[in-house]
């Protein structure tokens, strides 16, 4: 099946009559982007998946707010950025033990995780960022996305994003010497 074009795809969807077809087949087409995506932020299988529900069930009910100034994708990629950061936090609130130790574990009994202790470490890393510089550098090292592109998903300058994953690199960096040692 050809998927729809942009447009074809929010005719259908703003059409109350073809409304249900239009968002199957933007799930269709987005959900495998926008999943990994969420699990490059929040690592875990199982949560990637609430969070694309909930980013499913947002875009579901809001789909109408879109109002065309950007592409669907960016948009989309917004909404679930967002929630992938809501996620985060709110485990960070609920959570007083070790999130390290929490996180790492959760990783390893996940059988999606196919990574050795190299991408474990790694994502240990990527977790101890600030919310932008992490997002920052998961755009454009895992996904790379150009800067452009980043700058309109995420509202901001080029030159802020280079900044940021200027910064989330050295972090990084810093963090896995840290750990090697």
């Amino acid at each position: 099946m050809i998927e729809p074009s942009e447009k074809e795809l929010l005719e259908l969807l703003k059409n109350p009559k073809s409304h249900e077809r239009g968002f199957r087949l933007l799930v269709q087409q987005y959900q495998e982007r926008l999943y990994w995506h969420i699990r490059r932020l929040v690592g875990v299988h199982e949560d990637a998946s609430d969070v694309l529900q909930n980013v499913l069930i947002k875009v579901h009910r809001n789909i109408h707010q879109f109002a065309g100034n950007s592409k669907l994708y960016t948009w989309l990629y917004r909404i679930a950025s967002n929630e992938a950061f809501t996620f985060i936090k709110q485990q960070k609130r609920h959570k007083v033990a070790d999130l390290d130790t929490s996180f790492i574990s959760a990783l390893q009994a996940d059988p999606y995780f196919d990574g050795d202790a190299a991408q474990i470490k790694l994502q240990v890393a990527l977790r101890q960022l600030p919310d932008k510089q992490q997002i920052v550098f998961v755009m454009r090292y895992f996904e790379a996305l150009p800067y452009e592109e980043m700058s309109k998903v995420l509202e901001t300058s080029v030159g802020a994003l280079k900044a940021s994953y200027h910064h989330a690199a050295k972090k990084i960096e810093a963090q896995l010497r840290a750990m090697a040692e």
